[in-house]
């Protein structure tokens, strides 16, 4: 699980990562880490499904491809081996659980509507569930921060 140095390497890399020739470098001086130990501590938080991703989430609409949201209503028997099957589609930015009856909840993003749509496809192929989508009317910016 995740210990104090964890937590504070997650609230502190969420708004933002140093651009620069050695970014781990940078944002690990700030924490008082060496860039080694940076790193290290993110790959293991992977490796532990602590964190399932890093790395920038990009308005892919703005460079010409699609952000989609998505849900479905998946059983609780099933909940862990659907989460496995959409998790493992690269075009899927996130996936969080919600207490509705539709209880999965994510985001496909690619470089055109159709590799989204594909990814959908697929999941659903693959689960035998319905992935509901929900395309974007309008934008907000939102900047959803989490204490870990």
């Amino acid at each position: 699980m995740m210990d104090e140095l964890d937590r504070s390497i997650v609230n502190a890399l969420q708004g933002g990562f140093p651009i620069c020739e050695r970014p781990f470098e940078a944002a690990a001086r700030t924490l008082g880490l060496s860039e080694d130990e940076l790193i290290q501590r993110i790959e293991r938080m992977l490796a532990d499904r602590v964190l399932t991703r890093f790395g920038p989430l990009y308005n892919a609409d703005r460079m010409g491809g699609a952000n989609v949201l998505a849900a479905m209503c998946v059983p609780e028997t099933e909940y862990d081996r659907v989460t496995d099957i959409v998790n493992a589609q690269p075009e899927i930015a996130h996936n969080y659980r919600r207490e509705h009856t539709l209880n999965m909840w994510f985001v496909g993003a690619a470089e055109s509507p159709e590799k989204v749509e594909a990814a959908f496809r697929h999941i659903e192929a693959q689960t035998g569930l319905a992935v509901y989508r929900f395309p974007k009317e309008r934008e907000f910016f939102v900047e959803l921060k989490l204490t870990a």
